[in-house]
């Protein structure tokens, strides 16, 4: 399996017959999506600006074999094919996969999908929201992330995309410390830092000992091979 970071919370992951395109919004995947002989699938968790971006539409033209899977949020504005919608705590089976979708403690879904026996996790913007809000507020954030991950780590998951956010100052890495606790997936990358790479090494030193393997991919382009 290869991983290729695109930006902020942008992933292709290459497996045996599939090409796997997460939350796309900057950089380079069209050649690789137009180029590859393998079988793509195109996730979206929801419609912000940084993970749907609607030029994935337009590489239909040049294969129409594309499959889609959106959250139901998402407006195309133009015909799609082979386009699938998700809700939270619905699954499908298609393309050769198995996909699950869970709640985000925002707008949209984070995706389950399992190819060939191995379990891969986008969570999208599903994170702990930890701003320093009223006592309420951040309240009502910790009660909604936890409430979903207790139903989350049901699940086998060898590979997890999750947040670590800098906006969220010295609680960047709350939700990314409570899901390994709780869900304890054997690979964690972290994502969503946008133009702040560096907050990944810090995250990375303060999870040194932890059970997940932690890798970092924090610059365009950047690869890793998973045997």
């Amino acid at each position: 399996m290869k991983i290729k970071f695109l930006y902020h919370s942008g992933f292709c992951v290459e497996t045996r017959k599939n090409l796997l395109l997460f939350d796309y919004y900057q950089g380079e995947a069209e050649g690789l999506v137009k180029s590859t002989p393998k079988q793509v699938v195109i996730f979206c968790s929801h419609s912000h600006p940084d993970h749907f971006n609607p030029v994935i539409l337009d590489w239909q033209k040049d294969r129409p074999d594309i499959h889609y899977i959106f959250s139901r949020d998402i407006r195309p504005g133009q015909r799609v094919e082979n386009l699938h919608y998700l809700v939270p705590d619905e699954t499908i089976e298609t393309a050769g996969l198995k996909i699950k979708a869970f709640n985000s403690t925002d707008i949209g879904v984070a995706f389950w999908v399992e190819d060939e026996g191995t379990r891969i996790f986008h969570a999208g913007d599903l994170n702990w929201w930890y701003w320093i809000d009223t006592p309420e507020e951040m309240a009502k954030a910790e009660r909604e992330f936890k409430e979903e991950i207790e139903i989350i780590k049901s699940e086998d998951i060898d590979i997890a995309f999750f947040p670590v956010d800098p906006r969220l100052e010295k609680n960047y890495s709350a939700g990314a410390e409570y899901f390994i606790e709780k869900v304890g997936p054997k690979v964690f990358i972290p994502m969503h830092f946008a133009d702040s790479p560096e907050i990944t090494d810090e995250f990375r030193n303060a999870m040194k000992g932890c059970p997940s393997r932690i890798i970092i991919l924090n610059q365009k382009g950047q690869e890793e091979i998973l045997l």
